[in-house]
């Protein structure tokens, strides 16, 4: 069963590390001897899958390993001691990183009344979740990697669950995973776990979709390679060594787009750029002479050009994208990249790790990297469970706008984000401090919408006034990140804290006084149960206490 993910390791592995796989395969299948999936398999194979899709993504030995051994701690009688001293520290802490996100995860098993877990419950364990998987990203991301390649093999075995169970699961991984992987730009699992978590969420239009494909299929097929060919003969023509490829949009990417189309009156039929075309080149200088020449031969559509070449994505992602009227006018999409832009849009983070070994730094990713320590940093304010998953899920996730600092610092921030956003992101202080706001070298609104490539300068008060109230009024649209609007409220919760205090300190002393009593305001703290003299105060200047 490990041959072949010992031969898939081998194509980009060095014999010498294939030793360790082998050992860990063994190892696993030991510890699982006897136990069984809920479909029936045999439970050594889902690790066993786990590890091909690492291998997929040309990970480490390390990696693989750990993929194997991912499920001994928790569901065999192995402790992590055995693990590190059969495998060393590296491997184990891996396998403990992705034991503590699989202890975190939303347990959507039914109860007994046949009910799945209070949206409250969810909402507690989903944010306990995401916050181990951004501390387990700041510290190794493979840990990460390794609890997607573990979802990506549970999704297509879902069959074997509940109903109720399976929505929920799916309702997650389309959620919070499949944007994880966008976000750590690896596009291969990113689609998978997207089709996959449709296909259970909304069966019917996924069989609609697929049947469509598949009937206009040749059509399609037929079409794009005369697209195709006709730009290869012209890049031949103009020196420019290319491969163009024809590439297929996934199902989930081509509902998005149908809906979209629907709220425009447009039908399916109107659709032409289902599929799209894909010119790999040799070096940087040859993206912009294809570029050329796709502008030279047909009209691109207005507003649907991105440079993200020299404005590359905090996910590791660079190419040209351009769509432009092609045959018989229909719009079809070409992206243009390098050879290593290619293999860092497909793999994304994992690109990292297949030569990382026997390099002392990757300084690009380590600066690629630095977003999940900010992520950290934006989300460690946030208390309420609810609060925490919505921003998780509203500014990570969400499409992104890339604006400069006046430095030309590129930021990263939700699309619809104001210059407020922008300030609250670049320092809570700022924030708090901000009158106005230039954009491009021009005055704007602080509710001016940022695009692409817009630079920022925040003008600020020299004195701390503190923000407005009016900025946290949804109609008004000064914020549109939730982790700014986090911010704000806190800023009054703080204020109203502090007042609180004093307010309780005049009330402990009048009460003293009335009653005639030597009691300090600790000893009361302690009999009443509270965990310091301040929550006693804010408890009594609330009206907590009576």
């Amino acid at each position: 069963m490990v041959d072949a993910l010992l031969e898939k390791a081998r194509t980009y592995l060095p014999a010498d590390r294939l030793g360790i796989i082998d050992r860990a395969y063994r190892y696993a299948a030991d510890a699982h001897e006897g136990q069984v999936r809920r479909s029936g398999e045999p439970f050594i194979e889902h690790p066993l899958q786990t590890a091909l899709y690492l291998a997929e993504l040309r990970l480490d030995a390390n990696a693989l390993a750990a993929g194997l051994l991912h499920d001994v701690v928790e569901d065999c009688d192995v402790c992590l001691e055995e693990i590190e001293d059969e495998f060393g520290k590296e491997i184990a802490g891996l396998v403990d990183g992705v034991t503590k996100l699989t202890q975190a995860e939303v347990d959507f098993e039914e109860g007994k009344n046949g009910f799945v877990l209070r949206d409250s419950d969810v909402d507690l364990q989903q944010a306990a979740s995401l916050r181990k998987m951004l501390v387990a990203m700041a510290s190794d991301v493979r840990v990460v990697l390794i609890k997607l390649a573990d979802r990506l093999h549970n999704m297509r075995t879902l069959q074997a669950l509940s109903p109720n169970r399976r929505r929920a699961i799916a309702k997650e991984t389309l959620e919070i995973f499949a944007p994880l992987a966008h976000r750590l730009g690896i596009w291969e699992v990113k689609w998978r776990l997207e089709d996959l978590a449709f296909q259970h969420l909304n069966n019917g239009a996924y069989q609609e979709i697929s049947g469509m494909l598949n009937a206009k299929r040749q059509e399609r097929e037929e079409y794009i390679e005369g697209v195709r060919s006709l730009l290869q003969s012209e890049l031949d023509n103009a020196g420019v060594t290319a491969e163009v490829t024809g590439r297929p949009k996934h199902i989930y990417s081509i509902h998005k787009k149908t809906e979209k189309y629907r709220r425009q009156n447009l039908g399916v039929d109107d659709i032409h750029d289902l599929f799209a075309l894909r010119v790999l080149v040799e070096s940087v200088n040859d993206c912009y002479l294809a570029l050329g020449v796709v502008h030279s031969n047909w009209r691109p559509l207005p507003g649907q050009f991105d440079d993200y070449i020299a404005n590359p994505k905090d996910n590791l992602y660079k190419s040209l994208h351009t769509t432009v009227l092609c045959i018989d006018a229909h719009p079809v999409e070409v992206q243009i990249r390098t050879q290593e832009m290619h293999r860092l849009a497909e793999y994304g983070v994992a690109a990292h790790w297949l030569y990382k070994e026997g390099r002392t730094s990757d300084v690009e990713f380590e600066e690629k990297m630095t977003w999940v320590r900010q992520l950290l940093d934006w989300q460690r304010d946030v208390n309420g469970s609810h609060e925490f998953v919505e921003s998780f899920k509203m500014d990570i996730f969400k499409n992104q706008v890339y604006v400069y600092t006046p430095k030309g610092d590129l930021k990263e921030l939700p699309a619809g984000a104001t210059p407020l956003d922008f300030a609250f992101r670049i320092h809570t202080d700022i924030g708090h401090r901000c009158i106005g706001a230039k954009v491009n070298g021009k005055l704007v609104a602080l509710t001016y919408t940022l695009q692409n490539g817009d630079t920022v300068e925040i003008m600020t008060s020299k004195a701390v006034r503190g923000p407005s109230l009016d900025w946290l009024n949804p109609n008004l649209g000064y914020l549109n990140s939730n982790s700014a609007r986090t911010k704000v409220r806190q800023w009054f919760n703080r204020q109203e804290r502090r007042a609180n205090i004093e307010r309780g300190k005049d009330i402990f002393r009048r009460q003293l006084r009335r009653l005639n009593l030597a009691m300090t305001d600790a000893e009361l703290s302690t009999i009443l149960g509270f965990s310091s003299t301040d929550e006693f105060m804010v408890a009594l200047g609330g009206g907590e206490i009576p």
